[in-house]
């Protein structure tokens, strides 16, 4: 016999493919939406709904945009001649917080990982190559994660670029501020070594 019954445990299976929520934090989520009140339920699944329905990708970098419009705010009001490419949309956004960067961005939409069988023609380097080659960028700003796959296509794109005369850098990786070095695990502290500068 199941513990919950039929529409709570339906909704606790729902909150529970949703990445990252376990499911403690899906039946957490369930009991809220039970206890809330008609109307905060409708406005709830409004959003949901409103959201999936009016999001789409930008046609030029890939992240997100409203429906109707077929370029994002960035890439309508910033200066092109800096892309700084990333995985996904929620990257955009990080970077965005930081209220710093001018450019435009490109979204792959992925990173090369060859043993889940994503190949380079399975994620937008193309589209980022047909957008340097329209000309006008000086530099394109390698953001994919540190990690295995991120380190992988960030060299793969930079080899296609290289030949075409763009600046490739890639975002500087080391210690984090207000961090111990005894705690830093030995990649972090071997990649900040070799990646000092001069003061």
């Amino acid at each position: 016999m199941d513990v919950f019954i039929e529409p709570i445990g339906k909704l606790i299976n729902e909150f529970s493919k949703l990445p990252g929520v376990g499911k403690k934090t899906a039946q957490r989520y369930a009991y809220r939406i039970v206890s809330m009140t008609d109307g905060e339920v409708q406005t709830f699944a409004e959003a949901v709904l409103d959201a999936k329905r009016r999001v789409r990708f930008c046609k030029v970098c890939g992240n997100f945009t409203v429906a109707g419009e077929e370029l994002c705010a960035i890439c309508r009001t910033r200066d092109k001649s800096t892309i700084c490419v990333v995985k996904e949309p929620r990257d955009v956004v990080a970077l965005e917080k930081l209220h710093t960067y001018t450019g435009v961005y490109h979204v792959l939409h992925g990173v090369i990982d060859p043993m889940n069988g994503v190949t380079p023609n399975k994620i937008a380097i193309k589209e980022l190559l047909a957008r340097v080659q329209e000309g006008g960028v000086k530099e394109v700003i390698m953001a994919t994660n540190p990690d295995v796959e991120g380190e992988a296509t960030a060299m793969y794109i930079a080899n296609l670029l290289k030949p075409l005369g763009i600046v490739v850098t890639r975002l500087a990786h080391g210690i984090p501020i207000g961090s111990e070095l005894e705690y830093t695990d030995e990649v972090t502290l071997e990649r900040a070594l070799v990646e000092r500068k001069a003061l």
